[in-house]
């Protein structure tokens, strides 16, 4: 194995982090992807969008490469990586950006840590740290000092601080580990402790914050470890600073071979920080919930009355016009890759429905320190507003269809949800009058989806207003609380669902045409959706043996992307898709046995 080696393009990566920056590193090690100083920056690392190594990338080479290793230490969002020559020799590398409570707050540093200690033999190793900028189109400008390293770009500068030769990490030349080495990189800041010392501290804080963090989660008796590796992933797409949650780490990686359908998902969408702070909400955590609440508020009110936009900036800016950058082939060589997302142009009724069920939450949990309160129901009644006007109009749809607009029944049921959950909210806070105007609202809703979005010929919901084809997103009429569970229209639709869009053992979102063609692969949530509505509908045994196949399709360190192939089970789209680990979380709460019954 050589630096100069090709990637090979795989999604058996792993995800550290520390809600600040995060990063993947491949199965031998190597910082393939990275943004900073935040999520949705320049990917100082971008190997994985390239066809080689040459830049991008922060490898540990061992020479005579024979065999890896890799696992988390336990509930913690730490990785370690063994690699081994063919003579017996071996070195670990621990990954992680450091996060824990330091001087009454939390500590979450642009900074990778890597360290590497000897384990056997006499390893010989080559370090390539080869950052990128312009989005892969250039090199950092390159200065050094006795201890570290100074990688200086347009937009910011990033130091390497090290006990490693400096002489061996700027020229790569082989060396044998004799013991132990610390590189921590991160701000342009002077280090002024020891190395090893620091590596060592951070480390041990850090596992010490996430086996805290996990240790309060309220997770159910079965599948716990899948459970546990879910929400910190979830946890680790939340950017603390602004309370954004992006809906995946990665631009550009593509939902199918050569699809042309590659997207860049490090951005804040609405609908998708709603399924995470309610799965997140129903482990117990409600700091990410809390500080997302913010986040959509601020945003509500720049909006000032105006239709809400699907997606957002980090920091909540609104523009995101997007652009292909060439510098960079792509993932396997399947660009385009595209920086920013045209989506942020496009209606998509169901926004305000996502805005309103999140905030929902504050208004009914105890455990919260601020609660909901009348001055924060009236902020959010212009979205409920929004929904009234727009429930029976055409939209792009969750699915963001690019090439076409029509009434989707989701985006009306979204609408119905805003104003359904006004209602309660306005009841819960005793102002009679209101609870009286937003639940007439929401039956006058109600009734048009009922009356236009089912079909006679279908015998079930179908995907949009007087249509006739179906939608995954459908799966959720129950969980919504549009229809009961034994409702048996919903049981009618599931049953339509599993026959127009089950593939194997995968549900594709929908299976017409659209601007790219017909859809290749399954998105994986969908699947999760439909073994909640099995579930629901008291199918609970074939619920839970579908569930152990999706458990099945993760990754080997129990990560999922965006989609599957249901033929291969290889994983496809961008990656760590919070969507599909959030489906995960939300299956198995649903299906597992309580724990005052498994004992």
């Amino acid at each position: 194995m050589s630096l100069a080696a090709s990637p090979g393009g795989s999604l058996e990566l792993a995800l550290i982090g520390n809600c600040a920056v995060g990063a993947l590193i491949d199965d031998v090690g190597r910082v393939v992807w990275g943004c900073f100083p935040r999520f949705d920056g320049d990917p100082v690392f971008c190997s994985l969008l390239r066809t080689d190594d040459e830049l991008g990338v922060f490898a540990v080479d061992i020479a005579d490469f024979d065999r890896a290793e890799q696992h988390y230490l336990e509930n913690t969002a730490i990785l370690v990586t063994r690699l081994f020559d063919r003579n017996g020799g071996g070195v670990e590398i621990t990954d992680f950006a450091p996060r824990f409570r330091l001087h009454g707050r939390m500590f979450r540093p642009m900074m990778l840590v890597r360290q590497l200690r000897r384990i056997g033999g006499s390893p010989r190793l080559t370090l390539g740290l080869r950052p990128a900028c312009g989005h892969g189109a250039a090199r950092p400008e390159v200065t050094w000092g006795s201890h570290h390293v100074r990688y200086v770009t347009p937009d910011l500068t990033l130091r390497l601080t090290t006990d490693a030769s400096i002489t061996a990490l700027l020229q790569e030349t082989p060396f044998f580990l004799e013991d132990r080495l610390t590189l921590l990189l991160g701000p342009d800041e002077t280090v002024h402790e020891s190395v090893a010392e620091i590596g060592r501290r951070f480390e041990e804080e850090t596992a010490g914050y996430w086996r805290d963090w996990v240790r309060a989660l309220n997770i159910p008796y079965e599948w716990q470890e899948a459970v546990i590796r879910a929400a910190i992933t979830l946890k680790l797409n939340a950017h603390d600073d602004t309370g954004a949650i992006v809906a995946a780490m990665t631009t550009s990686l593509p939902e199918a071979a050569d699809s042309g359908r590659n997207w860049d998902y490090r951005y804040c969408w609405l609908r998708d920080g709603y399924f995470v702070v309610n799965a997140l909400n129903r482990l117990g955590t409600t700091h990410t919930m809390e500080r997302y609440l913010g986040y959509i508020v601020n945003i509500a009110a720049d909006a000032a009355g105006r239709p809400l936009q699907p997606v957002y900036r980090i920091d909540g800016r609104a523009d995101l016009e997007e652009r292909i950058e060439p510098a960079l082939p792509g993932y396997r060589g399947m660009g385009p890759v595209r920086v920013g997302n045209q989506a942020y142009r496009q209606v998509q009724h169901d926004s305000y429905g996502s805005a309103v069920l999140a905030a929902t939450h504050v208004f009914f949990d105890q455990r919260l320190t601020r609660r909901g309160d009348e001055a924060l129901f009236r902020r959010l009644e212009p979205l409920g507003e929004l929904a009234v006007a727009h429930h029976d109009q055409p939209d792009a749809g969750l699915w963001e269809l690019r090439g076409s607009a029509r009434v989707h029944t989701y985006s009306a049921v979204m609408c119905w949800a805003a104003c359904d959950r006004l209602a309660r909210i306005a009841d819960h806070l005793g102002l009679t009058e209101r609870a009286a105007y937003w639940s007439g609202h929401a039956r006058i809703i109600h009734a048009v989806v009922c009356r236009r979005a089912w079909s006679e010929r279908r015998g079930a919901f179908v995907a949009s207003f007087d249509g006739d084809t179906m939608d995954a997103s459908l799966l959720l009429l129950a969980e919504l609380g549009f229809l009961a569970a034994d409702d048996p229209r919903f049981a009618a639709t599931v049953e339509a669902i599993a026959t127009e869009l089950k593939r194997g053992d995968f549900i594709f979102r929908y299976v017409e045409q659209d601007d790219f063609g017909e859809p290749e692969n399954a998105f994986l949530v969908c699947t999760f959706w439909y073994i909640n509505a099995l579930a629901a509908i008291g199918r609970k045994d074939e619920a839970r043996a579908l569930f152990e196949k999706m458990l099945a399709a993760r990754n080997r360190h129990g990560l999922l992307a965006e989609h599957i192939d249901t033929r291969t089970g290889e994983l496809w789209g961008n990656f760590v898709q919070t969507y599909s680990m959030v489906g995960l979380i939300n299956s198995a709460i649903r299906l597992s046995v309580r724990w005052d019954q498994a004992f």
